[in-house]
């Protein structure tokens, strides 16, 4: 006789994935026969719509968050842009210029307004984002775990009802079915009633969810906005005391003739008509 030469750990190891094995057999079988319709795959409707909701809420706020994500990214370009822009304004902006000490405060208070708004974003919407998302594999591999605890339940029972609806019953075999019965029941009973109870919870906080994030954004855009139309109004003034400072000089845009003496009737302010 061939010694056994498998420690127990091994034997162990072996026990365990032979069992998985005849589960997933069982589970195959199982389906094989509903499909067929030889036997019966207990329904709950109001799980069904419970999933249902899951898999949308799911992909809705995947899809926010993706669009958070873009948006919090168009930001930070845009923030760079922005200060490119004002580094390039500074480096020509010649020392002897009227407003030239003004620019440099301007500048670095847009630089700290992008800052800020840039860090809040990510605080207030993309992490708010990501931690409302971060739960959804969980739930759904708990979703996945109770459909195959469902397949056991209904293979337990079907085996019980064959075993009792024979001919020549055998009650060693009947009570072992029982006990296998039982044990499957209280394991999907468990884990069915557990997400009765919480997927409608999880469903309901999309509201909250959706409400803070929007919230968020539009107090962070009202803020940002307000604060840069104030340094946009302090830059036109330096733009101002620049005109005034050579006043009379024109010159030449793509053979558009302007020049910064704003009582010249020729003369065209664009920038001043802008702002009223």
């Amino acid at each position: 006789m061939a010694e056994n030469k498998m420690g127990p750990n091994l034997q162990a190891g072996a026990g365990i994935f032979a069992k998985r094995v005849q589960k997933s057999l069982n589970r195959a079988q199982e389906k094989v026969l509903q499909k067929l319709g030889k036997t019966m795959e207990t329904k709950d409707e109001q799980f069904e719509l419970c999933s249902q909701n899951l898999n949308k809420q799911q992909i809705d706020g995947s899809r926010l968050f993706k669009d958070v994500k873009a948006y919090y990214a168009a930001v930070k370009g845009m923030h760079e842009t922005s200060k490119r822009l004002s580094q390039t304004l500074s480096d020509i902006y010649e020392s002897d210029w009227d407003g030239v000490k003004d620019l440099a405060v301007i500048t670095e208070s847009e630089d700290l307004l992008w800052n800020d708004y840039e860090e809040k974003i990510n605080d207030q919407l993309v992490r708010t984002m990501e931690n409302y998302t971060s739960q959804f594999p969980e739930v759904k591999e708990r979703v996945a775990k109770r459909g195959r605890k469902l397949v056991d339940y209904d293979s337990a029972r079907h085996h019980l009802e064959a075993l009792q609806g024979a001919k020549k019953k055998d009650e060693a075999k009947i009570a072992k079915a029982e006990e296998e019965f039982n044990k499957a029941q209280n394991v999907f009973e468990e884990i069915n009633n557990e997400l009765r109870e919480e997927l409608p919870v999880l469903h309901q906080s999309r509201i909250g969810c959706y409400v803070t994030v929007f919230e968020n954004i539009s107090n962070l855009r009202d803020v940002f906005y307000k604060e840069m139309s104030g340094l946009n109004r302090e830059l036109y003034n330096v733009m101002k005391k620049l005109e005034t400072q050579h006043s009379g000089k024109a010159f030449i845009i793509k053979g558009l003739n302007r020049c910064v003496d704003p009582g010249s009737k020729t003369c065209r302010t664009p920038a001043l008509e802008a702002w009223g």
